[in-house]
């Protein structure tokens, strides 16, 4: 069995290239969603936002909003990825469905729970059901993408 540190590098790595892996196919099948441009921020940007509130920051200038939105998501990506890592590690069904399991439920927890709560982005009820869509198959893309990156890293 791999070191907990090797664990850790081989959810990290997992993560990121969820992210990236997350981000192509969005910029791909956004039309086929009806996901058009939106004026609003994406809630990676206005979670950006919140973390410099936190510590009494004012808000992302309008020149770095873009980049610290990728910023939270591939954190996100990188923290999740770790996370996942470390309870496969410990309790193999959490990787059930070649990570689609896990993909899923990161999108009804973040998605339908988290960003709304927050203040991010609409409640589930008020999300049209292509948008819902589009997450659901982004966050699956995700999870495969983190299981067979995890199980690549951790074979090294």
């Amino acid at each position: 069995m791999p070191s907990v540190t090797q664990t850790l590098a081989a959810g990290v790595a997992g993560g990121l290239i969820a992210s990236l892996a997350m981000d192509l196919f969005q910029k791909a099948a956004a039309p086929a969603f009806g996901q058009g441009g939106s004026n609003d921020d994406p809630a990676t940007v206005k979670a950006a936002d919140s973390a410099k509130a936190l510590v009494g920051a004012t808000p992302v200038t309008q020149k770095h909003r873009e980049k610290a939105g990728v910023l939270v998501h591939y954190a996100t990506g990188a923290a999740l990825g770790a996370g996942y890592a470390l309870a496969v590690r410990r309790w193999p069904a959490v990787g059930t469905g070649f990570g689609l399991a896990f993909g899923l439920a990161t999108a009804t927890v973040l998605d339908d729970a988290v960003v709304p709560a927050m203040g991010w982005g609409p409640s589930p009820v008020d999300t049209p059901p292509a948008t819902h869509a589009y997450g659901l198959a982004s966050h699956a893309v995700f999870g495969l993408a983190l299981e067979g990156t995890r199980r690549a890293a951790a074979a090294l």
